[in-house]
């Protein structure tokens, strides 16, 4: 398989493409769908595998033993991560929506304040206002091109009714690999205001060469007892549709509380879910994520330089994810004029930058998870809808 086939996944009842036109008015017919985190590539083969010997078997009843499902998420954690994972500490929901709903109910109450590090991924913020709870944004500072944290102004604007911190590490829509200090910070900012801390690792295989991703329990190890980690093989591997994500937890306390409303919901994974996570985790998985990553490198690196050429436009430096936050400040247009051109002239679907919070008003972010020429048609796309301030 190559990452450059151009795979049709028009009319396979594929969000991406198929609800393109309802959301953003595009035809999938002559658009391009780079909005939501979904990559354009057939899986890896050990994965196509795994699930072809389900089919095989034919016989699709409950799942009874989770041991090599969880040997395989501790063992990629330590090779990939260098962090050790015991096995009872592992969670399986429906994915990590599905997750911060569950974490919501079982340690906060309605009007309790949910920190977010905006902008961020927008799915917290609904997940939160759905749930009754009271999002509390604390704007990250850009920063020559980059986003950093203040927690200055961060302590003063705590009032002691915010319950939980949801740190993104790597940040989408950013694209920062957080350092050690930073997480650091991070620790120490909830410990002064006691506060929960999620910390969203979903992006963590996808992180570029000069950088390196460290999960929080190894950077702070401790801050465990009030931490929970969130992974799952659905953005590295593509795998959003069998909704399996992870919940980790080492506080036995936390975790008997979690493990209670997971149990009081019924909460328990496909058959699909464990035997793909469980392929893709693997020697033949990891040499396949090794590819994706240079192969996104090389469509960073095109996309940067084309949308960097434009005047006006800026391509944040992307230290991770396949997700470019590109800012349309400097154009002097408002962010209408922005969604028009790039949506009406381009006719390229990408996620407007207001619903991912304080400071991403006049940001969209496009999805390179996608053969290298369809990169290109977009840079020509961009370039013709922008050509005026060229």
């Amino acid at each position: 398989m190559s990452f450059d086939d151009i795979i049709d996944r028009r009319g396979t009842k594929c969000g991406k493409w198929d609800a393109m036109e309802k959301l953003f008015g595009i035809s999938p017919d002559d658009g391009l769908a780079m909005w939501v985190a979904d990559m354009d590539f057939r899986a890896a083969d050990c994965i196509i595998e795994a699930g072809q010997k389900l089919l095989d078997h034919g016989v699709f009843g409950y799942q009874g033993d989770y041991t090599d499902y969880k040997n395989a998420i501790c063992w990629w954690m330590e090779s990939r991560h260098g962090w050790q994972v015991d096995p009872d500490h592992i969670f399986t929901t429906y994915g990590l929506v599905n997750a911060l709903g569950v974490v919501l109910q079982t340690f906060t109450q309605p009007d309790d304040g949910i920190v977010l590090f905006t902008p961020v991924y927008y799915s917290f913020g609904k997940n939160i206002a759905a749930s009754g709870r009271k999002i509390v944004e604390c704007p990250l500072v850009l920063e020559n091109g980059q986003y950093q944290f203040d927690f200055a102004t961060y302590d003063a604007q705590m009032t002691g009714s915010e319950k939980v911190v949801i740190l993104c590490s790597p940040h989408n829509p950013g694209g920062r690999v957080w350092t050690q200090d930073e997480l650091r910070e991070v620790a120490a900012f909830c410990q002064r205001h006691d506060l929960l801390l999620i910390s969203d690792e979903i992006h963590h295989d996808l992180v570029f060469s000069g950088n390196k991703h460290i999960p929080m329990p190894v950077a702070v190890p401790e801050i465990r007892d009030r931490l929970l980690v969130f992974t799952a093989p659905s953005k590295t591997f593509n795998l959003a549709g069998n909704h399996a994500g992870q919940v980790t937890i080492s506080d036995p306390k936390l975790r008997a509380k979690f493990e209670w409303m997971m149990n009081a919901l019924h909460v328990s994974p496909s058959i699909f879910g464990t035997a793909m996570t469980t392929a893709a985790y693997s020697a033949e998985g990891a040499e396949w994520v090794d590819a994706l990553v240079a192969y996104i490198a090389h469509n960073r690196q095109t996309f940067d330089a084309g949308i960097n050429a434009i005047p006006g436009l800026k391509s944040m430096p992307m230290q991770a994810t396949y997700l470019a936050w590109v800012d349309f400040s400097d154009t002097g247009m408002d962010p209408t004029e922005v969604r028009e051109r790039v949506g009406k002239i381009a006719k390229i679907a990408a996620d407007g930058g207001v619903q991912w919070g304080k400071g991403g008003e006049n940001f969209l972010r496009f999805n390179l998870g996608c053969p290298h020429s369809v990169v290109e048609d977009a840079l020509k796309r961009i370039q013709k809808a922008f050509g005026d301030l060229q």
